[in-house]
């Protein structure tokens, strides 16, 4: 693999250098050919796959994901690696270009190096590398690069898995190389169940608050039971799922936005009480916690206000689920990932779960393949950050094991 390595790093900073920026989804088609172009040298059968019929997929920012397959003597068994070819927003704060893919001291900087553009280039150069090695392939290999992952996957591997690109009847075991970090391998995630809590109270004269019922008051009153009466609650639960940090293996809620009263405009004001007021929640929850039981629990605690003060009222409205999911810990694919980890890096692998969702959840909700992991270069830490960046080190790495699991797993047996 050593005369692949300048290619590798090379790839991953031209990802870098396409600022697929989502929302609200730019440069995903030049990405897109990029990923495309480079899979068919690679001796990939390449076949763009547009998502129509979704909303997210306009003329304006198209939502297009690319599929490479290079066929064995027989379809089973069947690996899929697949990586999301979007990226959060810069955001301010870099004492770098984000989207430079600058190459200095040993890392490769830019928003998407760690999340995850290193890690399509690992699984990319993997399947390169086995290739080179001369070592025949058993069975199937197929790459996906995708998008829309950081705002839910819908138009990506959602997508894919209900227009059978990923589906238990064709596909046995899917890596996802996201950034947990080159020793960790991610078997699951928590669950996520977003809601949307109107305070609604009265209009009323704002000279004469009294005369009406102020509905961001209320929305205090919320906030503020979240943190006496339901936080409490959560931190006595907790998880035997391997989820990392520590402090995430107990159930979280967090205020994501509030919105209520007039305009923020000083022109716009308006002389009145607020009569409605809204919070959007972002509660995780544990495999062991019900969802129905989580949003019940919420429900209970706007009854309890609703009781303490009978002229105002809140409504519940859910905004997205997305349910835990958990790959056991003796599956074939953990192992023969766990045998390479300590091939290349001399040390065991260790078993993780991702504190938030990532695709794993439309692979096997969707498309009912039991043997998913996270696997890929890069430190969580570092996603979503200002200089984010990756270690060319870990890049490598990265790549060797997974060459070797592909090897592996669908790899010829035959002598």
């Amino acid at each position: 693999m050593q005369a692949l390595e300048p290619e590798i790093v090379d790839f991953t900073r031209r990802l870098i250098r396409v600022p697929t920026v989502n929302p609200p989804g730019e440069g995903y088609v030049e990405c897109a050919e990029l990923i495309a172009d480079t899979l068919s040298r690679l001796g990939f059968q390449v076949r763009s796959q547009p998502a129509e019929g979704m909303p997210q997929h306009t003329a304006r920012h198209p939502r297009v994901n690319v599929v490479g397959v290079r066929e064995g003597p027989r379809p089973r068994p069947c690996l899929h690696l697949n990586g999301h070819m979007d990226v959060v927003p810069a955001g301010r704060d870099w004492t770098v270009d984000p989207f430079s893919g600058l190459l200095a001291d040993g890392k490769i900087y830019g928003r998407g190096s760690a999340d995850m553009k290193a890690g399509l280039a690992a699984a990319i150069y993997a399947s390169a590398a086995v290739r080179r090695s001369g070592v025949p392939l058993e069975g199937r290999l197929e790459i996906s690069a995708t998008v829309d992952e950081e705002s839910g996957g819908e138009a990506g591997v959602a997508w894919l898995a209900r227009h059978g690109g990923l589906d238990s009847s064709r596909v046995d075991y899917v890596i996802i190389p996201e950034p947990l970090d080159v020793d960790r391998i991610c078997i699951g995630h928590r669950g996520a169940y977003w809601c949307r809590v109107t305070a609604r109270g009265r209009i009323g004269h704002g000279s004469m608050p009294f005369a009406g019922v102020n509905a961001i008051r209320e929305m205090g009153r919320l906030l503020e039971a979240l943190r006496q009466r339901l936080e409490p609650r959560l931190a006595s639960r907790r998880t035997s799922l391997p989820v990392v940090p520590e402090a995430a293996r107990r159930p979280s809620i967090n205020v994501n936005a509030i919105r209520g009263g007039q305009p923020a405009a000083a022109a716009d004001q308006t002389p009145c009480v607020p009569d409605r007021c809204e919070a959007v929640l972002d509660r995780r929850y544990l495999p062991e916690e019900d969802l129905d039981e989580v949003r019940d629990e919420i429900r209970q605690l706007l009854a309890e206000l609703e009781g303490e003060n009978p002229e105002s009222s809140f409504g519940l409205d859910d905004v997205m689920v997305a349910a835990p999911v958990e790959t056991p810990p003796d599956a074939p694919l953990v192992k023969s990932l766990e045998g390479a980890i300590r091939r290349v890096l001399g040390r065991p692998a260790r078993l993780v779960a991702s504190p938030g969702t990532y695709d794993h959840k439309h692979v096997t909700r969707i498309g009912g393949i039991t043997q998913c992991v996270a696997y890929g270069p890069g430190r969580l830490e570092q996603a979503h950050q200002p200089d984010e960046h990756c270690s060319v080190a870990d890049l490598l790495d990265s790549t060797r094991v997974l060459a070797l699991t592909i090897v592996d797993l669908i790899g010829s047996r035959r002598t």
